[in-house]
């Protein structure tokens, strides 16, 4: 599966992303480091979590990036990142089932209905399934691309310049090496925590109105640490740690810290 992820994100060699006013290109080597470590995030490399509903979970997660995908009705806090997918994939010129489009609902009202579906591999079921084993290249472009529009939907939220300055210094901290090329294992941490956590941006991702994507981490980590990345890890723990605290009681969202924090110890070891 690795394989086929290479291919995704050796895409991403020729996208020359506007980040700020700098821009960035990958390397093969880069792009092989960054395609292990988010395939084994997302999907432990397995084709089965293509399509996945986690328990206590109200929406499925689909593709390498484990995109978020509601059924119809549903009311969530979090961001719809499939609908933003299948857009992208319009606009790259990917041929998609006739019945889906970036306003289709999940086919699903359940993680019942949704196993059901995949043990008839009924024909909707077949034909999402072929379309995410297909697009690698396209789902890995996607990825990339929302680190990069992450940095401007960040500092348009802030009102205050220093804090902007402190925002965008942070972001390219982790996108560059001190000589000013670019740290795989950096951009590897950014593309992960915005895929996996989100910018950070929207109100409704908050409890209490406290958030925890990457605008929140770059806020509070120590730009100062020896390790960037540790220094990184540790300021997301405190993100997610607070999440956790502010959550309402019925989602039990303790269960997830030690997953969470296993992923963000990956960061740095």
């Amino acid at each position: 599966m690795v394989k086929f992820f290479l291919i995704a994100l050796f895409a991403i060699i020729s996208l020359y992303a506007e980040t700020g006013s700098r821009l960035f290109a990958l390397t093969k080597a880069q792009a092989h480091f960054i395609a292990e470590k988010v395939w084994m995030n997302e999907t432990a490399g397995k084709d089965k979590y293509l399509i996945w509903w986690n328990d206590g979970e109200d929406f499925a997660s689909l593709g390498i990036g484990h995109f978020i995908w509601f059924p119809e009705g549903h009311t969530e806090r979090f961001r719809e990142v499939f609908p933003m997918v299948v857009t992208f994939m319009q606009k790259e010129g990917v041929a998609l089932p006739a019945w889906l489009t970036p306003e289709t609902d999940l086919p699903w009202k359940s993680k019942n209905e949704l196993l059901r579906a995949k043990e008839q591999n009924t024909p909707r079921y077949r034909e999402l399934f072929r379309l995410l084993k297909s697009t690698f290249d396209v789902q890995a472009k996607f990825m990339a691309q929302r680190t990069v529009d992450a940095l401007p939907q960040m500092l348009e939220t802030l009102s205050d310049t220093k804090e902007k300055e402190v925002i965008k210094r942070r972001f390219y901290k982790m996108l560059y090496k001190a000589d000013g090329t670019i740290d795989e294992r950096g951009l590897y941490i950014l593309i992960d925590y915005t895929n996996f956590k989100g910018e950070g941006t929207l109100e409704s991702e908050r409890y209490k109105g406290q958030g925890w994507g990457l605008l929140q981490v770059l806020e509070h980590m120590d730009e100062n640490a020896s390790n960037k990345y540790k220094a990184f890890s540790d300021s997301a723990k405190a993100m997610l740690d607070r999440r956790i605290k502010n959550s309402p009681p019925a989602r039990g969202e303790k269960r997830w810290r030690k997953g969470w924090f296993k992923r963000l110890d990956s960061y740095y070891k």
